[in-house]
């Protein structure tokens, strides 16, 4: 009997013991139901707002604060965090509260842009905003920030390149206008006005590479490669390049040799991956010694995305030096301006290489060693029909008893350039 009564009296325990926590539980979550949110500092917020205001701000892309008429933060998006605005319940601003107390006096709608600092960030990286608050209601004052930190980026960089293309074009028509001026001053000389005009020529052509290279970069900037994509095949690329460059390379006694693995495809815009192979080929001759070899190659490196094809340019050339090498693929930069006079270097082509690279999905590297040379090589996803070619060749390979294409080693061409570099060897 007295079991049987402990048992009893141990279970109206346990039961009362759950009911308290089931009801503990039932307040707390009461509790944070009513508790505001991050974008709604007073609880209340809901009912200070004029009607459909609340569901207007949080589907704008400004950042928004409505401040009360103590300054305090009624409500505030999530983009005025993030941009340090709104700090315990506050405008963290004094430029934007005093504008706000100035707009509920006289009901004035006022707009200003300011530079503010970045949260969490060094020394002179700064947010630009533009600011514009006006009243909400007869007690509200609505504060509209818009981030113009990119947008300033943006002028800023259109605004130095039409400054760099100004001074470019500048070079040549003026050289055009001198030599002009000296043909018909040297007309009773022909030898002066055959030299001149031999002068002429080259500035003409020099203006006419930079004008095409503007476009193709303008082109390369604002296109969509891929919309026109297809397989490409490297070797065809290769092959454009080298024709390209033979005529020049000729003239210097430039050997280029050409090798890497076959049946390589890169998916993309033929006449794009064309022009930056054909740039790093050419940049290799213009700026390689006479009597030595430019070698190009392609292999198949493996990648955890998908297998990548790298096509390498590699030179004997006097090389490149580290604080160069950073700024090599910024537009009109010259590593040396007079040798680039001397070869008709716009400073455009590696930008260029740079963009296609990047739109392709891919990128652009640089190896380089003062006095011995440099490897430009260009990484760029495979193309499925390549990876169709190899499969089979290997099925092919392996029906035969022969080692597959993916075996052994690619080219004895690519191991001699992409890894290292000769130093400088003239050719016979």
């Amino acid at each position: 009997m007295d079991v049987n009564a402990a048992v009893a009296a141990a279970s109206a325990i346990a039961g009362l013991c759950t009911g308290v926590i089931a009801v503990l539980a039932f307040r707390w979550s009461e509790r944070e139901q009513a508790r505001p949110t991050r974008t709604s500092l007073r609880p209340d917020a809901a009912a200070v707002l004029p009607p459909g205001v609340d569901t207007v701000l949080s589907v704008l892309r400004s950042s928004a604060v409505v401040l009360d008429e103590g300054d305090t933060v009624v409500k505030a998006s999530s983009a005025a965090y993030a941009l340090g605005l709104v700090r315990g319940g506050r405008l963290a601003v004094d430029q934007m509260l005093q504008m706000a107390r100035e707009t509920r006096r006289d009901g004035e709608i006022r707009q200003v842009e300011l530079d503010l600092p970045r949260r969490g960030a060094g020394r002179g990286e700064g947010l630009a905003v533009s600011a514009r608050v006006a009243p909400l209601g007869s007690r509200l004052v609505l504060l509209l920030v818009e981030d113009l930190t990119d947008a300033r980026r943006i002028e800023a960089v259109r605004r130095d390149f039409v400054a760099n293309v100004s001074h470019e074009l500048k070079t040549p028509v003026g050289a055009l206008s001198l030599l002009s001026e000296a043909v018909m001053d040297a007309s009773d000389d022909p030898e002066a006005v055959e030299r001149f005009a031999g002068r002429m020529q080259i500035e003409a052509a020099r203006l006419t590479s930079l004008v095409q290279e503007i476009i193709d970069l303008s082109r390369v900037q604002d296109d969509n490669p891929l919309d026109d994509a297809e397989p490409v095949a490297v070797d065809d690329l290769v092959a454009e390049a080298v024709d390209r460059c033979r005529h020049p390379a000729n003239a210097k006694q430039i050997t280029m040799a050409t090798g890497g693995a076959p049946d390589l495809y890169i998916w993309g815009n033929r006449s794009q991956l064309a022009a930056a192979l054909g740039n790093l080929v050419e940049n290799a001759v213009n700026y390689s010694p006479a009597r030595t070899r430019v070698g190009i190659a392609g292999r198949r490196v493996a990648a955890p995305g998908g297998d990548l094809i790298e096509i390498s340019v590699t030179d004997q050339g006097t090389g490149i030096s580290e604080k160069d090498r950073d700024r090599i693929f910024e537009r009109f930069y010259r590593v040396d301006p007079a040798r680039s006079r001397a070869t008709g270097g716009t400073g455009l082509g590696l930008s260029i290489v740079k963009h296609v690279a990047a739109s392709h999905g891919g990128e652009v590297t640089v190896w380089s060693a003062e006095g011995q040379g440099s490897t430009f090589t260009l990484r760029l996803p495979e193309a499925a029909v390549s990876r169709d070619a190899r499969d089979r060749s290997t099925a092919v390979a392996a029906e035969e008893g022969e080692p597959g294409p993916g075996s052994g080693s690619s080219s004895a061409l690519y191991e001699t350039f992409p890894d290292h570099i000769p130093a400088p060897e003239v050719l016979p």
